[in-house]
């Protein structure tokens, strides 16, 4: 990528298109466009000829220039690793020569914040959503029936699951479903503990989402997540009716399946009392994420999703980034677009409080972060990983840090403190009040979550082609067709818009959504 106009750079004449793509000139490694067999000949950007000395694979990296032993390897023009054994040009670069190296950390004194550049927006500024009582607006409507404990989980999925079998949303159309929000928690919690106020927090930001329409509450009874707790952290709109009740006080789970069966129905004709109307794209709140990334979320899939971003940004509206492990590196991107000092301040605070974390988990590191199925898609390190991710968030200044679960008060493009495991991530997100999710992926996550719904970008026209009925756009058409960044980030801005106005997304038709509510568990088990 040419740093001056953040372009991929042009091939060089006598260099095949279908060989490598280089992102900056800077760089010591190209991407692989195709399986290379060792003894290929091709052509570098400056018209070199370099010989593949053995085989690499496609979307892994290859030397464009010699690396000793201990020498930075760059690629977007930053450091992704050191190498750690002698490298030559047109080698195979990846788990075997290269590692994860200690980075130079930022300064908030770095915070530029500078606003973003101009824009051609397009002429659809304005999507079909539910306008609720306090202002907020809905994309989907949805009764919850959530678990305030493990304990009460199974009664809770029972009357999500038989309403809907009941014949419900066809009778109340304006009823995206019922869904169950339950999880493994809320006992053996240390009483003030910060897991138990996570779990409260995380479980207040479903219960007065503006995806959901109505409330069914249900706990055991004997749990440290008493209801009564929980109901005192949670500001419902006046228009949602809400039931709540333990299955002891019901006596067993039968009764308390009966009963949460009638509150739901007895709530159906209040909460399908909506109708869409037109609002403009400043109410829209979109959680940015990825998961099963390759080598070509950084080229394809992640910046052209961040100039969707950066077009909903620019009209008011609210982007978020997540998933921390996966900005480590990177990070110093971030901080230099932060509005203020405080706010790149808060960013390096909770980098430093994950690095302290994994390292008390035996010893752990931030490079533990790239899974097998990133490696086999091209990526070697943490660093390497992160600045695909941080593209995903555009070039719009960075107006907050929200910790996980935290409303998303500030207007423009904030991030916020998730792990990168994606459905604890995405859970984060949605608490906060994103009413839908863009997910990036390049190896096929099949992810998909209710009440928001979840809009599947793959990074290839393969895997497009592969899993096509779990993936919602293709990027891969700025590789394969030569399209730019910015048109197919028209494209993701269209279809935000289209699955905000209530158009189904591939992972909704599936019926994903219902295992993805995973709290994120810190703090004590006692």
């Amino acid at each position: 990528m040419n740093t001056a106009t953040g372009q991929p750079l042009s091939p060089a004449a006598g260099h095949s298109p279908a060989a490598l793509h280089v992102l900056d000139h800077d760089d010591t490694v190209a991407i692989a466009l195709r399986d290379l067999p060792a003894g290929k000949r091709i052509s570098t950007p400056d018209g070199r000829i370099l010989v593949i000395t053995g085989d690499v694979p496609q979307g892994h990296k290859v030397a464009l220039a010699d690396v000793s032993v201990g020498s930075v390897v760059r690629k977007y023009a930053h450091v992704i690793g050191v190498a750690t054994a002698p490298i030559t040009a047109g080698d195979h670069v990846h788990s075997h020569n290269l590692a994860f190296s200690a980075h130079e950390g930022s300064s908030a004194d770095d915070a530029a914040g500078e606003p973003l550049g101009p824009l051609e927006l397009p002429d659809r500024r304005t999507f079909l959503g539910i306008r609720r009582s306090d202002g907020s607006v809905g994309t989907r409507n949805f009764i919850a029936v959530l678990s305030s404990v493990n304990c009460s989980a199974t009664v809770c999925r029972t009357i999500a699951a038989r309403a809907e079998a009941s014949g419900l949303l066809d009778e109340f159309p304006g009823l995206d479903g019922v869904v169950a929000l339950t999880h493994d928690q809320g006992c053996g919690h240390v009483a003030q503990g910060q897991g138990l106020a996570m779990l409260r927090r995380t479980l207040a930001g479903y219960a007065q989402h503006p995806n959901i329409g109505g409330v069914v509450m249900i706990g055991l009874g004997c749990q440290m997540n008493q209801m009564e707790h929980l109901l005192e952290g949670i500001t419902f709109r006046p228009e949602v009716p809400v039931v709540s009740f333990t299955v002891q006080e019901q006596g067993g789970t039968k009764r308390a399946i009966a009963r949460g069966l009638e509150a739901v129905r007895e709530m159906a004709p209040t909460v399908t009392d909506v109708t869409r109307v037109e609002v403009p794209v400043s109410e829209l709140v979109v959680g940015l994420n990825c998961g099963g990334s390759d080598a070509w979320s950084a080229v394809t899939a992640n910046p052209a999703l961040g100039h969707a971003s950066d077009l909903i940004v620019a009209q008011g509206g609210r982007t978020v980034l997540a998933e921390t492990p996966e900005i480590y590196g990177a990070e110093d991107l971030l901080v230099r677009r932060a509005a203020s000092p405080a706010v790149a301040r808060d960013l390096l605070d909770v980098i430093g409080w994950w690095e302290e974390y994994t390292a008390a988990d035996g010893g752990g590191s931030m490079d533990n972060n790239p899974s097998p199925g990133n490696k086999a898609g091209g990526i070697t390190t943490i660093l390497e990983k992160s600045l695909g991710s941080v593209a995903k968030g555009g070039h719009a200044p960075l107006m907050a840090v929200h910790r996980y679960a935290e409303p998303i008060s500030a207007r423009g493009f904030s991030f916020m403190d998730t792990p990168g495991y994606d459905p604890v991530s995405v859970t984060g997100l949605i608490a906060g009040g994103c009413t839908m999710v863009c997910f990036t992926t390049g190896r096929g996550s099949a992810i998909g979550t209710r009440p928001a719904p979840t809009l599947k970008l793959s990074t290839t026209s393969d895997l497009f082609r592969r899993m096509g009925d779990d993936m919602d756009l293709d990027c891969g058409s700025i590789v394969e067709q030569g399209r730019s960044i910015e048109s197919v980030g028209l494209d993701i801005y269209h279809r935000i818009l289209d699955v905000a106005s209530g158009t189904p997304t591939k992972s909704e038709e599936l019926g994903y959504g219902d295992n993805e509510f995973v709290p994120w568990h810190v703090g004590a088990v006692t």
